[in-house]
């Protein structure tokens, strides 16, 4: 069963009635290009199969009512919240990302709550004064492949549509907006200082490609990426070693790179060559030198990455990756035991590259092997990781997949129980 139809048929039974609509996104894993968007620089994401659904429907009181649902079926219920009163800090732990959500859009002049709008709704026109949302999926929490931006591209999906503003429609939002949205929503409702990354690779990678976003310009392109054809497998290494991009080390490195920025008189670290780098780590104080020299070398590194793609050379991105987790763990010093262990285990048992992926300080790495040794590859995995004692790390093999939409397969599911109920 899909997320689509779990959501769907979870707010069947709760509700008693069908959604409006079902609404997804998914999470995502980067190839390389990490920790370069809030630096305007280049990053090379591609969605994950796993993704976050989001039924929803209006409701008339102006209040904003959210269920989870776990992967045993068992519902969690936030207290709603009105709307028209949310403000940064007056939510607090998970429900602050939908809640941010709606924030975030009745800024942008996207309210729910907006008195005498009407939509329809199974055949009726009713007042959109608030929302309830039913959310369920299979993106790991805590493993570094943005469920958390997963959840609010797919609420942000969701409100726009209970409002008549599907994606993609004439007069909607564009992608690249709702992305900035679900940053601002982070960002300042939230308080994790995130980048510009993960909101748009869940809203705009498609299928069978990674995307290659430049962030200043918001420029991309969808670079054909079909591992299996080259006899080739990305493996996710779930470490099992959680993480919060709240942290303030997170927040730290990234004031560090606007700080050094401005030490060299530029706009972002993106603007600083290979060719420059030498005499700009001159110009720097020692704690942040390290920090340049990884933006800096991780930004050429994407570019040669792409570069290798466009020619029909995959397996020899493999060393960029494994220089990208080295620049992570020595300059950026981001990496933890576990994700160390993952790339040394994976490429001890003959995977082409290996890096870790996302923020840090724990989540999932990536690993590029050829199909033949990718049962080697595993099993040297999860022997290292029993030596360490640490606990066993979820493996599993991720290819490109569609973008955040809205799931009509689910919604003529729960259309044709009911009519045949009725």
């Amino acid at each position: 069963m899909s997320q689509a139809h779990r959501a769907a048929r979870a707010f069947l039974a709760q509700y008693g009635r069908a959604p409006l609509g079902v609404w997804s996104a998914p999470g995502r894993v980067n190839l390389i290009g990490e920790h370069t968007d809030y630096n305007d620089g280049f990053v090379l994401p591609f969605a994950l199969p796993h993704r976050i659904a989001v039924a929803a429907a209006p409701r008339a009181d102006g209040m904003l009512a959210v269920t989870t649902i776990s992967d045993n079926g068992r519902a969690q219920r936030a207290e709603p919240v009105a709307v028209a009163d949310l403000e940064p800090g007056t939510v607090t732990g998970w429900p602050a990302y939908p809640s941010g959500v709606a924030w975030a859009l009745r800024r942008q002049g996207y309210d729910i709550t907006a008195a005498g709008r009407d939509i329809a709704a199974a055949g009726r026109e009713i007042a959109a004064g608030g929302a309830d949302l039913v959310i369920a999926g299979d993106v790991p929490a805590g493993a570094g492949l943005s469920s958390s931006h997963a959840l609010e591209c797919a609420v942000a999906l969701a409100l726009l549509g209970l409002l008549g503003h599907e994606l993609d429609a004439g007069g909607a939002p564009s992608r690249q907006e709702i992305a900035r949205w679900v940053q601002h929503s982070e960002n300042d409702f939230v308080g994790a200082p995130t980048g510009l990354l993960d909101q748009t690779a869940s809203l705009c990678c498609t299928k069978g490609n990674v995307l290659f976003l430049d962030v200043r310009s918001g420029e991309s392109e969808q670079v054909p990426f079909d591992a299996a054809a080259e006899d080739l497998a990305v493996l996710v290494i779930d470490t099992r070693a959680n993480h919060s991009l709240a942290d303030s080390a997170y927040g730290e490195r990234r004031s560090g790179c606007e700080r050094a920025a401005e030490l060299l008189g530029v706009p972002a670290l993106r603007d600083v060559s290979v060719d420059d780098l030498p005499s700009a780590l001159e110009r720097l104080p020692g704690e942040l030198g390290p920090l340049a020299r990884h933006v800096v070398t991780e930004n050429a590194r994407v570019l040669e990455t792409v570069a290798l793609l466009r020619a029909g050379k995959m397996a020899q991105i493999g060393p960029l990756l494994t220089a990208s987790h080295e620049s992570l763990r020595d300059d950026y010093r981001v990496s933890c035991a576990e994700l160390d262990v993952a790339v040394d285990a994976a490429l001890a048992g003959g995977a082409l590259g290996a890096r870790m992926v996302g923020g840090g300080f724990g989540g999932s790495a990536i690993a590029l092997t050829s199909t033949a040794l990718l049962d080697d590859v595993r099993r040297t995995v999860f022997a290292a990781y029993a030596e360490h004692a640490f606990t066993p790390p979820r493996l599993f093999v991720a290819v490109p997949a569609a973008g955040a939409g809205r799931d009509e397969a689910a919604e003529d599911r729960e259309t044709d129980q009911n009519e045949h109920h009725a």
